[in-house]
């Protein structure tokens, strides 16, 4: 059971998406199947035509916070069983989001205060959560380590409903006959000269002879060397082009690092084959030497755009490891699992800094922010917090809507609701 955590900030567009046919068409017979809406009557209003109602139930809570609201404040939680095993009930559902909602902080038992939220389902073996971050005693959210907390509830869920094995059994599989090929050593030795030792058979003989190896035979045996009036850089080139073709030859080689030109650091490799980590390195230097906002900007871009972006290469990565495991051994789907979840995290990391670009533009040097005049963000002028709850009517919130909107009524009429909130 995996959960994919996102934020958004258009309720309305979010629930018109979830209801709708999806992307591929895939969506069939969405239906509401848990929540919690405080005194709005979000069960009544889970049809099609009225979804703009039941987003502005979702978001009373928000609208009233005023300019204090977050830019995004819609907490989106997928979660999908494993396809191996039978699907849940809607009631099984349910009972799961329920738990979601309370190990993470957004609706605990029994807390009167807590955000509003929904559960729906639009596709067999997954469900959607959908909650708003803000309180009903105007206080938010704190969503640091929601995807932990939903991992790891995740694993006990699947645990308890018997799709994950309670004590591992491994089943041994049949394995391949075939005759262990001796390893070959090649070393530097503290003289300068390179040697190559247990090389017994005549192909790997043939193979190191053909890159430059001198075979010597004498008391201590069969051994390969390189002449030792050959340049250092030659010396590692060809070690190296002898290991890779024994490798393809099957041989089992343990080449010296010294020798692996691939491992050999250069002014222009500095981390040798770790030649993703030196370009975020590099990138790092040029977040670190931004001037601007502008100049922030245009380096965090290459984490974060959404399909050439560094994090976006990290997730598809993890996904393509998972993937690989699974499809070597179909056995080991706890680890592939484990790269699912890593590459969710990263997914989870994304998203929340998605739409970040306007806000990076913002920032200036500290002297000139003092400089220059700050104007507040104006809030919407709109009355969206019309579905109110006991909660809400203690809560004491300071916003630019004033007390009037704590008189509102319980229920969110078609004819008062508001456009989608727009980010």
């Amino acid at each position: 059971m995996i959960a994919h955590l996102q934020r958004a900030s258009n309720t309305a567009g979010l629930l018109t998406y979830l209801y709708g046919a999806g992307e591929r068409g895939n969506h069939t017979s969405p239906r509401l199947i848990a929540g919690d809406g405080h005194g709005a009557p979000i069960e009544l209003l889970a049809e099609p035509d009225s979804l703009p109602y039941l987003a502005h139930a979702l978001d009373a809570p928000v609208e009233r916070l005023g300019a204090r609201a977050p830019e995004r404040p819609v907490w989106i939680c997928s979660v999908r069983s494993d396809s191996r095993r039978p699907d849940l009930t809607d009631s099984q559902w349910a009972a799961v989001a329920r738990r979601l909602v309370a190990v993470t902080g957004i609706a605990p038992d029994r807390d009167p205060d807590a955000c509003r939220w929904i559960a729906l389902r639009n596709q067999p073996r997954q469900v959607h959560v959908v909650a708003t971050l803000a309180r009903e005693d105007g206080t938010l959210h704190n969503a640091y380590r929601d995807a932990f907390r939903l991992q790891t509830e995740c694993h006990r869920l699947a645990s308890e409903l018997g799709h994950l094995p309670t004590t591992p059994h491994p089943i041994l599989r049949t394995q391949e006959t075939h005759v262990p090929a001796p390893s070959i050593t090649i070393t530097a030795e503290p003289s300068g000269s390179v040697t190559a030792k247990g090389a017994s058979h005549d192909l790997s003989a043939t193979l190191l002879k053909h890159a430059g190896f001198q075979q010597i035979e004498d008391w201590y045996g069969r051994r390969h060397r390189l002449p030792t009036t050959a340049p250092a850089a030659d010396r590692a080139a060809i070690a190296t082009h002898a290991a890779e073709m024994l490798r393809v030859a099957r041989y089992g080689v343990d080449l010296a690092p010294s020798l692996d030109t691939a491992r050999i650091a250069t002014p222009a490799n500095p981390l040798g084959p770790y030649t993703a980590g030196a370009e975020l390195l590099r990138l790092t230097d040029q977040i670190r030497s931004a001037e601007n906002g502008a100049g922030l900007r245009r380096a965090v871009d290459h984490l974060l755009h959404p399909e050439h972006g560094a994090l976006e290469r990290v997730r598809e990565a993890l996904e393509a490891a998972g993937e690989q495991i699974t499809d070597l051994d179909d056995e080991a789907y706890q680890l592939a699992d484990r790269f699912d979840v890593a590459a969710e995290f990263v997914s989870a990391a994304r998203s929340e800094l998605s739409g970040s670009e306007a806000e990076l533009l913002r920032v200036r040097p500290t002297s000139q922010a003092q400089a220059g005049a700050h104007s507040p963000r104006l809030p919407d002028p709109r009355s969206a917090a019309l579905a109110t709850s006991p909660a809400a009517a203690k809560a004491k919130v300071s916003s630019t809507f004033g007390a009037g909107a704590s008189d509102a009524s319980a229920a969110v009429r078609p004819s008062q609701a508001p456009g989608p909130r727009a980010r």
